[in-house]
């Protein structure tokens, strides 16, 4: 949808950075149907926390044969590959800076400031390491907007440790903790029905008042945007 988006716009090209969390499939398939990558009129920065040649071997991988018929490197548009370092970087007037979750294989989120507003991504994280669940609460701080894994109720997630992610509860705990301003649950579980959903929503909301689902499409105001 957001290739559609950039298609649409009245900007005949786009210098565009999408940065990775991790490579498991659920966070990636979408990169072969991503229209962008397929017009020579435009760059696109991959950023990741692996080296430059490993992450373009990793985005060429997907999509070999026999799993897609394009191979990576035939894509119309100008390719980078960056390693994330430790350093924040900036575009603009936004500064980006990555930090390290809990998740089978490793994955990283990203903490997001610009135009006195913070925004902080962290979608696939299992609680429970006492040192990534405190620097999570740290970089969070304070934040305008707190996207954390929620795909459990905390019943389910007797079941399910170690499977690199969280509850719905735990959301709601990190949330006070870093005093963020709104909570946003994300990465549903596939098995859940929107009436589930809306359930687990009114349930967290009893410990975080100010908390919603990621719902596809949906935007969010934040600061002076």
């Amino acid at each position: 949808m957001l290739g559609l988006s950039l298609g649409r716009s009245k900007e005949s090209s786009h210098n565009l950075h999408i940065f990775f969390t991790h490579f498991h499939w659920d966070h990636l398939q979408g990169l072969p149907y991503f229209g962008p990558i397929y017009s020579a009129e435009n760059t696109i920065t991959f950023h990741s926390a692996c080296s430059a040649e490993d992450l373009h071997r990793i985005l060429s991988v997907q999509m070999e044969d026999p799993y897609y018929p394009v191979r990576f490197d035939l894509a119309s548009a100008t390719l980078k590959f960056e390693q994330i370092d430790g350093e924040a970087v900036r575009f603009g007037n936004a500064e980006i800076s990555s930090f390290a979750l809990h998740h089978p294989g490793g994955a990283c989120g990203y903490r997001i400031d610009a135009g006195g507003a913070c925004f902080v991504h962290a979608t696939d994280h299992e609680h429970g390491d006492a040192e990534a669940d405190a620097r999570l609460r740290e970089v969070a701080r304070g934040a305008d907007v707190l996207i954390y894994d929620a795909q459990f109720t905390p019943e389910e997630y007797e079941t399910h440790v170690g499977w690199g992610h969280s509850t719905w509860l735990e959301a709601t705990r990190c949330a006070a903790a870093a005093q963020v301003k709104q909570l946003v649950l994300f990465h549903h579980d596939p098995g859940h029905t929107d009436d589930d959903m809306q359930q687990i929503v009114e349930q967290a909301r009893e410990h975080f008042p100010n908390t919603s689902l990621a719902l596809e499409g949906r935007s969010i105001a934040v600061g002076n945007s």
